[in-house]
C-alpha cells in the first residue's frame, strides 16, 4: 500500500511537476506563436503600403507622360501652314508643333487617328489659329477649306491670253508671268518644243494656291501637258504619222482654232494631212491672224499679203510651230484623223458652228458663198 501510495505521489508528484511547466510551455509557444505571425504580416503590410504608394504616384507620373498635353478649345490669332505633297499625318503634326497651332505633334496625330483621317490629309494651304485643341486643328484641314485659287483656261488660248487670264484670275503682275514663260528651261518643257511655250501651257483646271509663283503656275501647266502627251503617246505616234511631236502639236493647235465643235476635228485634221501630203499650201486664216497678233476667223485681202512666216497662205508646209494651245480632244484628233478625201472646209455659220467639207474646188466655191450669204445677213 505503502508502495502504491508512494508510486501513486512519486507519479503525481511527476506529473505536478511537470503539467504546469507543460501548459506554460505551451502558453508561452502561443504567445511567441502570434508574435511570429503578426510581425511578418505588418511587414507585408508595410512593404505593399509603400509599393501602392509608389504605384499610385508611378501611374500618376506615367499617366503624365504617356498622355500628351493638349490645348483646349479653338484657338486664337491666324497662321497660315502649308501641307506639302508627300507629307504624312506626322510630318503635318511636327509642323503644326513648330508653327504653334498644336501643343503636341503626338496629340495631334492621336487626334487625327481617331478622326480616321490620317491618310486624307491633301497638299495645299489652310488657314489655321494658334493654340488649337488638336481635335479642332483636324477639323480646319479639311481639303474643302484650302486656300486656293480655281482657274480654268479654256482650249486654244493663245499663250498670251493664257498670261492675261492667270494675272487676272490670281491677282499677280502679268509682267511676273511674261518673265516666267521666257526662262522655259526652269518650266521643265520637252526639248521637242524648240524653247517656245505656245501649245505647250496645257488648257485645263488647276487649284493654285497663295504661294505659288508665276514660274510655278507655268511649270505646273507644262507638267499636265507631259503627262497627257505620255498618255497619248505623242512621240511614238507622231513618228508613226511621219512627223515630229511639234508638228503634231502645231497641227493640234490648227485643229483647235478652226474646229466649230468636238465632232469637226478629226476632218479638219484630216484636211491638214491631205494638203500637206499632196504639197498644197495650207491656206488657214488662223495662222495668218496668229501672225499678225489679230484675231477673227476671216483674213482680208491685206492681211494675206503678209509675209510672216505663219502666213500660209503664202508659206507651203507648216507654221513654224503651235499658234494656240489645244486641248487634248484636238491632241487626239491631230493624232487620229479622219478618214476623207477633202481638202477644204468652210465654217458656213460662224454663229453655230457649223463647218462643211468638200473634196473639190466647186463642192468649196459653193461653200464659201453660202458662208457669205450667212455672214451679209448676221
Amino acid at each position: 500500500m505503502d508502495f502504491l501510495v508512494g508510486a501513486e505521489d512519486d507519479d503525481g508528484s511527476r506529473r505536478g511537476s511537470r503539467a504546469p511547466s507543460g501548459r506554460r510551455g505551451r502558453r508561452r509557444r502561443r504567445r511567441r506563436n502570434r508574435g511570429g505571425f503578426l510581425a511578418p504580416m505588418l511587414a507585408v503590410i508595410v512593404l505593399l503600403g509603400g509599393i501602392g504608394a509608389a504605384g499610385f504616384y508611378g501611374y500618376t507620373w506615367l499617366r503624365g507622360v504617356m498622355t500628351p498635353e493638349d490645348y483646349t478649345g479653338e484657338g486664337a490669332g491666324e497662321v497660315v501652314v502649308e501641307i506639302k505633297d508627300g507629307q504624312t499625318a506626322s510630318d503635318v503634326a511636327q509642323t503644326l508643333e513648330k508653327q504653334g497651332v498644336v501643343k503636341s505633334a503626338r496629340t495631334f496625330t492621336g487626334a487625327v487617328a481617331d478622326a480616321g483621317k490620317s491618310s486624307s490629309l491633301q497638299p495645299g494651304e489652310y488657314r489655321m489659329r494658334k493654340q488649337m485643341s488638336a481635335a479642332a486643328a483636324v477639323k480646319l484641314l479639311d481639303p474643302t477649306l484650302r486656300l486656293l485659287e480655281r482657274v480654268t483656261l479654256k482650249e486654244g488660248l493663245r499663250l498670251s491670253d493664257t498670261l492675261t487670264t492667270l494675272a487676272k484670275e490670281t491677282g499677280k503682275p502679268l509682267k511676273d508671268f511674261q518673265q516666267a514663260s521666257k526662262n522655259v528651261k526652269a518650266l521643265g518643257l520637252p526639248g521637242y518644243a524648240k524653247g517656245r511655250l505656245e501649245g505647250y501651257a496645257f488648257p485645263a483646271t488647276y487649284d493654285i494656291t497663295p504661294k505659288m509663283t508665276a514660274a510655278d503656275i507655268l511649270t505646273a501647266m507644262v507638267d499636265r501637258f507631259n503627262q497627257t502627251a505620255e498618255k497619248d503617246g505623242l512621240k511614238s505616234a507622231a513618228k508613226g504619222l511621219g512627223h515630229t511631236p511639234h508638228e503634231i502639236m502645231t497641227i493640234a493647235s490648227i485643229v483647235q482654232a478652226e474646229s466649230g465643235n468636238l465632232q469637226d476635228m478629226p476632218k479638219v485634221a484630216r484636211v491638214i494631212y491631205n494638203r500637206l501630203d499632196t504639197n498644197r499650201k495650207l491656206e488657214m486664216d488662223s495662222t495668218v491672224m496668229y501672225g499678225l497678233n489679230k484675231y477673227g476667223i476671216s483674213a482680208t485681202n491685206e492681211d494675206l499679203q503678209s509675209k510672216s512666216p505663219y502666213n500660209t497662205y503664202m508659206h507651203t508646209g507648216l507654221p513654224p510651230g503651235p499658234i494656240a494651245n489645244p486641248g487634248d480632244h484636238a491632241i487626239q484628233a491631230a493624232l487620229n484623223p479622219a478618214k476623207g478625201a477633202w481638202v477644204w472646209f468652210v465654217t458656213t455659220d460662224p454663229k453655230r458652228g457649223i463647218t462643211k467639207f468638200a473634196s473639190t474646188e466647186a463642192e468649196f466655191l459653193r461653200l464659201k458663198a453660202e458662208f457669205e450669204k450667212n455672214r451679209g445677213s448676221g
